[in-house]
């Protein structure tokens, strides 16, 4: 049978896990009466609730007699890792594309990443049938795109077809029949190479280890493609890490390969092939797994450096252990190193003491999904705010600097363009009209000025804006950028807090609590309205006498609190801060929990 390996890219939301859905559907994946859900690419609970795709997951297809492999991406640059891992194992990209939006940040990283492997593009101009949308402009900005890509002249020359995803067609022209997907399966076969490895089956046996899973029956899976030769359940293969390190000798025990939505066993993996492997109990991700003769590892994609640090700790404030099982430091480290073994975008070191860990990663998305995860597996932890990573370049001290994309209403443009280019330090990069009203910014902005600045450029916008990011490069430090400017509200009692005080209170501030909820000394339960903290008490009932008098009864009506997303918690704290994570519960609390022993602390240090 023909093969053809080809990975998905697109923006966030631009409709690829959809695309796929009736890419399975049309090729006859499931029967007739299968009970599908949508999105059936996203298979994990966070990738459903947030419409992201988190884990890059291969299906597979047939056609008319060829069998295609499609890799769904992650969409976020947050996630790049798995991307540049991915990219390896296909020979073509389909770059899907909002009409309306054009080519996003998320779209160029990636690209970026395919054009210098060489891949070639087919590019889908996807949601066309959207009243808002303008293919002829998205068409000429993909162009652009990969012009300043230096995408060479056979990249360039890429095909391109009209489509929208929910409905199920594609065609080379605008106004086409708008049937179905045959167009595309076409162009897949026709432009996209057959695998180069399929002429290397006499030689030995060899593949790279792209992405690792676990099976609750067979332990560890590795996948990835077959490079050169053949391999049969039951042979005995070595793994070599990147350096060339012998890591192990295992046996085979099953190959299996992707069939529609799952996978099925198979008897041999041949070159040019994706598949899985298990039998290994050492072997990870970038690891060469080859033949014994093999001595050589196959060059793993470099990953880029990670550019932001949180500390991940115990929770160690008076609620702790109430909600979650998984407490102590030694589990939430064993949890930690088995993320960085799938995870090749994640490091992690310990710090002195040993009771907290760094995790340094990519974004502050990618960060608020672990920490999420571990939370739905019964963790509790203590957060600190997000570090921005830096490096020395010739007796220099270098920053990251993000490339900002924001799509706003033109009348609150000078918000957002004076709160970027003022105290975060940002450069404006280009500023034009986006249509109905609305205006695209492209500023280059330092990761440190990004932290936290999210909530702030939605209060800006009215909640209309949409702000995209992605790393740029590496420049020098820009000086000192200021953190949030308003203080909080402290509490300075244990128990519950009492719906009077709470009341009495919100002149000060807003408030993160509400009536009957459990506090405890040093958490914070508001934002103060001005600029220093305050220590307050919440447990402060209201004077009872058997005097009844005109006002002293009023009803207390209480404004509803602010809850915070577990990202935006990340974001909003300062260097002396932390924010407790437990399954049910996230809370924001001061560094040391006693004010006392805080004012001791600040004494001593200085």
């Amino acid at each position: 049978m023909d093969l053809r390996n080809i990975a998905i890219i697109a923006h966030v939301d631009h409709g690829k896990t959809t695309l796929v859905d009736e890419l399975l559907k049309q090729s006859g994946a499931f029967r007739e009466n299968q009970a599908v859900a949508e999105r059936a690419m996203d298979s994990n609970d966070l990738e459903r609730e947030r419409g992201i795709t988190i884990l890059a997951k291969a299906t597979s297809v047939e056609w008319k007699g060829t069998r295609i492999n499609i890799v769904d991406t992650p969409g976020h640059a947050d996630f790049g890792g798995e991307v540049e891992r991915i990219l390896s194992m296909v020979d073509g990209v389909v770059l899907l594309v909002d009409a309306a939006e054009g080519p996003m940040p998320q779209t160029k990283f990636v690209t970026s990443k395919a054009l210098a492997l060489g891949l070639r593009p087919i590019v889908v101009l996807n949601k066309v049938d959207k009243p808002d949308a303008e293919p002829d402009r998205a068409l000429d900005e993909v162009f652009d795109l990969f012009s300043n890509l230096d995408a060479d002249e056979d990249q360039l020359d890429f095909p391109h077809l009209y489509a929208s995803g929910r409905s199920g067609w594609a065609d080379a022209e605008l106004d086409g029949p708008r049937k179905d997907l045959t167009a595309l399966f076409q162009l897949i076969v026709n432009h996209v190479p057959a695998p180069r490895q399929i002429k290397r089956q006499d030689e030995d046996f060899r593949m790279l280890a792209t992405t690792l899973g676990a099976d609750p029956f067979v332990g560890r899976l590795l996948t990835g493609r077959v490079e050169s030769g053949k391999l049969k359940v039951g042979a005995t293969i070595q793994a070599i890490s990147r350096v060339g390190q012998k890591i192990e000798q295992f046996r085979v025990t099953r190959i299996q390969a992707f069939r529609g939505l799952g996978q099925q066993d198979i008897e041999e993996a041949v070159a040019g092939d994706i598949v899985s492997l298990a039998g290994m109990s050492k072997a990870t991700v970038s690891d060469t797994l080859c033949a014994l003769a093999v001595d050589e590892p196959l060059e793993a994609q470099p990953i880029d450096p990670p550019t932001i640090t949180v500390t991940f700790g115990i929770n160690d404030s008076p609620l702790a252990g109430r909600d979650g099982k998984k407490v102590q430091s030694r589990v939430i480290r064993d949890r930690l190193m088995k993320e960085a073994e799938s995870n090749v975008a994640i490091r992690i070191s310990d710090t002195p003491g040993g009771e907290a860990f760094e995790v340094a990663g990519r974004g502050e998305l990618q960060m608020g999904v672990l920490i999420e995860n571990m939370r739905r597996e019964g963790f509790e932890l203590s957060i600190s705010r997000p570090r921005v990573l830096m490096r020395e370049e010739d007796g220099q001290r270098m920053e990251p600097i993000e490339e900002a994309t924001i799509d706003v209403d033109d009348d609150y443009s000078g918000a957002v363009i004076e709160k970027l280019t003022g105290a975060r330090k940002g450069e404006l990069v280009e500023m034009r009209p986006s249509g109905t009203g609305k205006t695209r910014i492209i500023a280059h902005v330092p990761s440190r000025g990004l932290i936290g600045y999210h909530g702030e450029f939605l209060t800006d916008t009215r909640g209309t804006g949409v702000l995209n990011r992605v790393f740029h490069g590496w420049a020098p430090h820009k000086g000192p950028i200021p953190g949030r400017r308003a203080g909080v509200l402290i509490s300075m009692e244990d128990g519950e807090a009492v719906a009077y005080a709470l009341w009495n209170l919100e002149e000060r501030g807003r408030m993160f609590i509400g009536p009957q909820e459990k506090i405890y000394q040093g958490m914070i339960i508001g934002e103060h309205s001005r600029d220093n903290d305050l220590e307050v008490n919440p447990l402060k009932g209201k004077k009872l006498t058997n005097v009844r008098a005109s006002g002293s009864d009023d009803a207390v009506r209480l404004t509803p609190p602010v809850r915070m997303s577990l990202e935006e918690a990340i974001a909003y704290i300062n260097d002396d801060e932390l924010v407790e994570v437990t399954p049910n519960a996230i809370r924001l609390r001061k560094r040391y929990l006693n004010p006392h022993e805080r004012k001791r602390m600040a004494k001593a240090e200085g």
